[in-house]
């Protein structure tokens, strides 16, 4: 298969992309730095810089699109916000009507979203549930109507509703195993909010699994089918690295020092896979443990 792909140097692209190439598909990657994008993705892939390059008469049988800046590096301020909707929300745009422009549609067009869709809340949660009212599930409403525009020129939109990807090479989890080994691991507030969370393996898989079917439409909760607690989480990770999890961070002072942002530590969603466990996606690492004991098991 041709792909095209936005977000291709991040922590899930990079993956990605070596997963791609590894099947033989040719994978070209939109990026604003090319030679920064070269020396991280190697000689095997294509390289665009502009969506002018992707002329009406080029043909893709798929498009990824994972970009985005990075949630949780800035304050929210007005202006933050407005950059957080742009590297979705406007680029998504881009995406599609250079879509409409194309003589041969992609069959496939797979677009990030993520479970800050949901509201934040103890029930667990599927992708036929309504979004919640905060910044990040706003942020997530406006990026998913973007990507089913393309839906008017008959292209299949599958949404991404992706939730924290746990890799050995960085990410979320090198943030929270740096302060565990040194016997510094921390439950936020009270620890009772969930973290919907996946193996990075397990959401490539995801991905691949999708581009072998019929393509397939609508929201797919990119999670692993055992939510945990913040608590469960931080005690299963201290475990692992032969700790014990002695702290607490007021949720009070993370307010204080975060604003509105402290949210994303604060609360959360318990969310449940629920479109890939019935339609027959297997997951190698369903639980926090299985997961922690592969990505861990080398320091």
């Amino acid at each position: 298969m041709k792909l095209l792909l936005t977000g291709g140097t991040g922590l899930i692209g990079r993956a990605l992309c070596r997963a791609l190439c590894a099947q033989g598909h040719q994978v070209t990657v939109l990026t604003r730095n090319q030679r920064r994008a070269q020396a991280i993705l190697g000689q095997n892939i294509s390289l665009m810089t502009s969506l002018v390059q992707w002329t009406e008469e080029q043909e893709y049988d798929a498009v990824i699109n994972l970009a985005g800046e990075p949630i949780f590096d800035h304050a929210w301020s007005e202006r933050q916000k407005r950059v957080l909707l742009a590297s979705r929300v406007d680029l998504t745009q881009q995406l599609v009507q250079q879509m409409a422009l194309c003589s041969v549609k992609p069959r496939y067009f797979l677009s990030g979203s993520a479970v800050g869709y949901y509201p934040d809340g103890i029930a667990p949660v599927d992708e036929s549930h309504a979004p919640g009212t905060g910044f990040a599930a706003r942020l997530c409403v406006s990026w998913e109507q973007a990507a089913l525009q393309a839906q008017s020129w008959s292209v299949p939109v599958t949404l991404l509703r992706t939730g924290l990807v746990l890799s050995a090479r960085g990410g979320l989890l090198q943030r929270m195993a740096l302060p565990a080994r040194l016997g510094l691991g921390a439950v936020v507030g009270n620890g009772q909010q969930w973290m919907s969370w996946i193996h990075l393996e397990d959401y490539i898989q995801a991905l691949l699994w999708m581009l072998k079917r019929a393509p397939v439409a609508g929201p797919y909760n990119m999670t692993a089918p055992v939510p945990v607690t913040n608590r469960e989480f931080m005690d299963r990770l201290c475990a692992q690295l032969h700790r014990t999890c002695r702290f607490a961070i007021p949720a009070g002072l993370l307010r204080l020092g975060l604003g509105e942002r402290a949210a994303l530590l604060t609360e959360g969603q318990r969310v449940v896979p629920q479109r890939l466990l019935a339609e027959g996606f297997g997951f190698r690492h369903d639980t926090l443990q299985a997961a922690l004991q592969d990505l861990l098991a080398h320091p």
